[in-house]
């Protein structure tokens, strides 16, 4: 996949992460019985969720920051089919539903330094560097949102995003403020065990060159907070191999909202 291509897939998603079943739930967005009787929880503040959310050292073998730059406004991030605005915001670093509180950090993945020897200019000219390039840029990025809801919140947030994978599931186009979007289908995958309740998609565009360009999504309920994880890996673009959201990213913050 051409560079240009790659970078052109949901620009604004990853500008703000790089600073530049059975059927896929775990449990129906319905919720289980017994959970569903307990009285809701007061929401988290956002200093609260600061102290809940990935910091560094968290996760083995990845570097956790600040996302550069913040995110935009929700007002300013809208399908051209309001059914599909949870998938596009969650994209764009923006939490579903109404939050009382939310905060944010950018989780990359740590590569080992190769121990070959440096590129010689011979390498070049075999176009070794293309290759080197894009091993370069095999990294999983991910957002990972923490929200908050008083009341039935979390339970709606979730509840959108699962009823906009099923509107949107032929793909739908968007704004991110200013920037425009388009995703040709929207598929639904199994999340990781985590929480109360999660649903999981992946969002694919086409490039103008004809290549695909994927972005992964899974969102997790804990009781009244909402942990959403958006995942790029622009190496994995370019050479067309599967990847996901990082499972240890994910088991990483569920551990902290136990």
């Amino acid at each position: 996949m051409r560079l240009c291509a790659t970078l052109a897939v949901s620009a604004l998603s990853l500008a703000l992460v790089t600073g530049c079943s059975d059927g896929g739930s775990k449990d129906s967005p319905e919720g289980k019985g017994a959970d569903a009787a307990k009285p809701a929880a007061k929401a988290l503040s956002a200093a609260e969720l600061k102290r809940l959310i990935l910091a560094k050292g968290d996760v083995t073998g990845y570097k956790v920051e600040p996302v550069e730059g913040g995110t935009p406004a929700k007002s300013k991030v809208k399908a051209a089919d309001a059914q599909c605005d949870p998938l596009l915001r969650v994209m764009t670093g923006i939490a579903p539903g109404t939050p009382a509180a939310e905060t944010n950090r950018a989780v990359q993945e740590v590569k080992k330094a190769p121990t070959d020897k440096a590129t010689s200019m011979d390498d070049l000219a075999d176009g070794k560097f293309e290759d080197t390039f894009k091993d370069s840029m095999d990294i999983d990025t991910t957002m990972v949102i923490l929200s908050s809801y008083d009341g039935d919140g979390a339970r709606q947030a979730l509840r959108s995003v699962s009823d906009a994978m099923k509107a949107c599931a032929g793909g739908f186009t968007g704004d991110q403020a200013g920037d425009k979007a388009k995703f040709t289908r929207v598929a639904e995958e199994r999340p990781a065990d985590a929480g109360d309740e999660s649903v999981a998609f992946m969002a694919t565009s086409d490039m103008e060159d004809g290549d695909t360009a994927p972005v992964h999504v899974q969102v997790v309920r804990h009781g009244n907070n909402v942990a959403s994880y958006m995942t790029i890996n622009l190496g994995a673009m370019m050479t067309e191999k599967a990847y996901s959201v990082p499972a240890a990213v994910v088991k990483a913050q569920a551990a902290k909202l136990k």
